[in-house]
């Protein structure tokens, strides 16, 4: 029998160890900064309840759903017969559990399930994967982690405003530039309403949130489609026309949005957020963009989208205020707002502009080459001593050739090799090779500890 060639599902990857130290690299800075803010860490499960995820992504994401199924004999309670019913009703006979798509939805489960044990407002970060059943493509995964923090149980745009400090930290220490676009879905409420069409409200903000990728002429063909008459379309041109500062672009709102009172709510929660960064420093840019729409239907007032702007890529990282998404589990009124920070595409990012730190790909700082059994047994305390200095250490564990303990240094890029034979047992030096610059020097093993450190 032919041996099985080995391979992964569609849509998932193995990670090596240079791609894990770099990926990790990501979450620790994200987790380090959520911490930085007084946020905790939850998990959920991997599976949640189909009737905890069904109904709650719109139509395609339910379609989107991995169904678990059901152990045991699964078949003997399937009422119908099978070769009669809907594949997607029996899908829902044969299994009870599902993959979860996202962290929001298991996130709100757990608040209104704990909500006894929560102390409100809740602050909490979840990084964790999710896994969807869409067609893999370049960069759309079926299996990615996402980062996500939220703060849920209190109403203060003070949230919005640490949300945007949280983005710009750690984009900050990750070295990449970028841009925060920022939106109110109460203005695009009010823009439906001044058109004549709040009905259509989800129809428009699904268009108008294709706008980068397709074009006017495609958004404004879509509208049409939709049943948006053509001269409420005209009246959406002045808004996709908006330019200025973000103040110019408020104030040109406010006349267009006058006779709504849910968009001048929008405008002003907006003015509030921007004002308090008149007195704190940000180093990120801070867009106000009318036409970020985000295609999440729980969104109900602040909206955000992160941009990289040195690599072609899509959003690295969003999300918003939603006032109601514990609703469903039977916990009503409780605002939240959060976002998300995409791990995958951030690191697409930065291997595209190159701007890894060299030295988190080492992780082995020093090696100690393998001369033979007594110079085993002297390396070895010394091996034990850097480690308990919190040095990273290892010992070839053979005495190969030296080509093949010299290829192992440098493939592993550790930057320090140290040769031990007679000469310095009998000395107490150490002979350390620095392997980047290609020189050599005797140190005493203190001297060593300083040069590393």
């Amino acid at each position: 029998m032919a041996a099985q060639k080995p391979s992964v599902p569609k849509g998932t990857r193995d990670f090596s160890p240079v791609e894990m130290v770099k990926r990790n690299f990501i979450f620790d800075t994200i987790k380090n900064v959520f911490k930085r803010f007084g946020y905790l860490p939850i998990e959920t499960p991997s599976m949640e309840n189909l009737s905890t995820l069904m109904g709650k992504y719109g139509e395609e994401g339910d379609k989107l759903l991995f169904k678990i199924l059901n152990s045991g004999d699964y078949l003997s309670k399937v009422k119908s017969n099978l070769s009669e019913v809907e594949s997607n009703k029996l899908a829902l006979e044969i299994s009870e559990k599902g993959l979860r798509y996202d962290l929001t939805v298991p996130f709100a489960r757990f608040v209104v399930q704990h909500r006894s044990e929560i102390t409100f407002p809740f602050k909490r970060y979840q990084i964790q994967p999710v896994w969807r059943a869409d067609r893999p493509q370049k960069g759309r995964y079926r299996e990615f982690y996402q980062c996500d923090v939220d703060v849920i149980g209190s109403n203060s745009l003070l949230n919005e405003v640490e949300l945007i400090q949280i983005i710009d930290h750690v984009f900050q220490d990750l070295k990449v530039n970028a841009i925060i676009k920022l939106n109110n879905r109460k203005i695009l409420l009010g823009i439906a309403e001044m058109i004549g069409e709040p009905e259509k409200f989800i129809d428009i903000t699904v268009a108008i949130d294709k706008l980068d990728k397709i074009g006017l002429e495609k958004v404004n063909e879509e509208l049409l489609l939709k049943g948006i008459s053509e001269s409420a379309i005209e009246k959406l041109k002045p808004i996709f026309e908006l330019s200025g500062s973000n103040k110019e672009k408020l104030s040109s709102l406010k006349k267009i949005v006058k006779d709504s009172e849910t968009g001048l709510k929008g405008v002003e929660e907006i003015e509030t957020v921007l004002n308090y960064f008149k007195t704190l420093k940000l180093n990120i840019d801070l867009e106000l963009d009318l036409t970020l729409a985000r295609g999440l239907n729980y969104y109900t007032g602040a909206i955000f989208e992160v941009k990289a702007k040195d690599a072609e890529i899509g959003s690295i990282c969003g999300g918003g205020r939603y006032d109601d998404l514990t609703g469903i589990f039977g916990l009503k009124d409780v605002s939240g707002v959060g976002v998300s920070f995409g791990a995958d595409r951030i690191y697409d990012v930065m291997e595209q502009l190159n701007i890894f730190p060299q030295e988190i790909v080492a992780s082995t700082k020093v090696m100690f080459v393998n001369f033979g059994e007594k110079e085993e047994i002297y390396c070895l305390p010394l091996v034990q001593k850097l480690r308990e200095e919190g040095v990273n250490s290892e010992i070839f564990p053979e005495s190969a050739k030296m080509k093949k303990q010299m290829t192992y240094a440098n493939n592993k890029n550790i930057p320090y090799v140290i040769l031990v034979g007679d000469n310095e047992m009998q000395s107490g030096l150490l002979t350390v090779k620095d392997m980047v610059t290609g020189e050599q020097s005797e140190l005493k093993f203190e001297e060593l500890l300083q040069k590393i450190s």
